[in-house]
């Protein structure tokens, strides 16, 4: 027998509630000048799947906006939010405002384990692109600086590999204080938030 539409609709009214409750808008990622839109794609599924809300975008110096794709691999751009920045500064100043602790990745004399941070705090981890890394301005600005522990030869790791892999350290951080048995969205958001991704 095939399913009523009711049921259809009853299901993925669930499915989006169960993946609301998860979300947290205290952990976000900043996005600086990322080049290849497929790199920016899969650190958009990354947020994605570990529950971040919204991501932050700077691009500067002449270079446009991405336009993700309709493709699989960009699909979950309608799941994160993003807010778009022409200045490290600005992004840097709305991070501060919602109260969360800015740490680029970066390799330097003062630079910390990944595994060392709190990342239950309100945080931002900041990416920067493909042939630079973060801009000297952003490791400035920022309140600490981090790097993904290696045991090889070659000491990088692509921005999709390490984003993924800093997203994942946070989201075992949180469930072991247990951030994703407890809703974060206050009652407002949670349902702005169902009704605008019911009609997507």
């Amino acid at each position: 027998m095939a399913e009523s539409s009711t049921n259809r609709t009853d299901r993925r009214v669930a499915r989006i509630k169960e993946i609301l409750a998860k979300r947290q808008p205290s952990l976000t990622v900043v996005l600086e000048n990322i080049n290849d839109p497929h790199n920016l794609s899969a650190c958009v599924r990354s947020c994605d799947a570990v529950g971040v809300d919204e991501i932050h975008l700077v691009y500067y110096g002449g270079q446009p906006f991405p336009k993700l794709g309709k493709s699989s691999s960009a699909s979950a751009r309608k799941w994160v939010g993003q807010k778009h920045y022409r200045s490290v500064r600005e992004c840097f100043g709305q991070l501060r405002a919602e109260g969360k602790k800015i740490f680029t990745t970066h390799i330097g004399t003062d630079s910390v384990s990944l595994f060392d941070l709190d990342l239950t705090q309100p945080v931002a981890l900041v990416f920067g692109n493909e042939h630079d890394g973060v801009s000297p301005e952003a490791v400035e600005l920022a309140d600490g600086n981090f790097l993904v522990p290696q045991a090889g030869m070659i000491q990088s790791l692509n921005i999709s590999v390490a984003c993924a892999v800093s997203l994942y350290e946070a989201m075992r951080q949180r469930l072991d204080a247990g951030f994703y048995g407890k809703r974060q969205l206050d009652e407002a958001e949670f349902e702005a938030r169902l009704e605008e991704w019911l009609l997507k």
